[in-house]
């Protein structure tokens, strides 16, 4: 049976990007994504969880990352796992790591804030995706579901 691997998180970048090039010349970009999860425990009381997910990026879009992410930068990533063992030098034991290999990126909430827009990184070249015909007088509240035109 043929596997399948694919992770979707977001959340923030938890330290500023770190762009290398192998002993090939290829690049990949290493960053970690801080996912945040809300939830009541058995007494009713509200408790919050981090889980800190390593990613890795390579080629153009890991560039990309690396010149336009930044610590804090709220992100949405997605990407298949990939697992990675090795023997750590200085005790001997034998050691492993599973992280996200990134195929999309996309930067939320900061973009936004800062009058810019969201914006799509795919494996191959930069994408706007925000729609060009959102009207900026939408009033704050809730949305009466019987406007909704679909």
């Amino acid at each position: 049976m043929r596997g399948f691997s694919k992770a979707i998180i977001t959340g923030n970048l938890t330290r500023d990007p770190e762009l290398r090039s192998t002993p090939n010349g290829a690049s990949v970009c290493s960053f970690s994504v801080a996912v945040n999860r809300t939830y009541r425990d058995a007494s009713g009381e509200q408790k919050e969880d981090v889980s800190f997910i390593d990613c890795s990026a390579w080629g153009k879009l890991g560039e990309m990352i690396s010149q336009y992410a930044k610590k804090g930068t709220g992100v949405l990533v997605s990407g298949r796992l990939d697992q990675r063992s090795w023997e750590d030098k200085t005790t001997g034991q034998k050691r492993s790591r599973v992280e996200i290999v990134v195929e999309d990126f996309n930067f939320t909430g900061a973009a936004r804030d800062n009058g810019g827009s969201s914006s799509s990184f795919g494996a191959a070249n930069a994408v706007d995706n925000t729609p060009s015909d959102i009207p900026d007088d939408i009033p704050d509240g809730e949305i009466d579901l019987s406007d909704v035109p679909f």
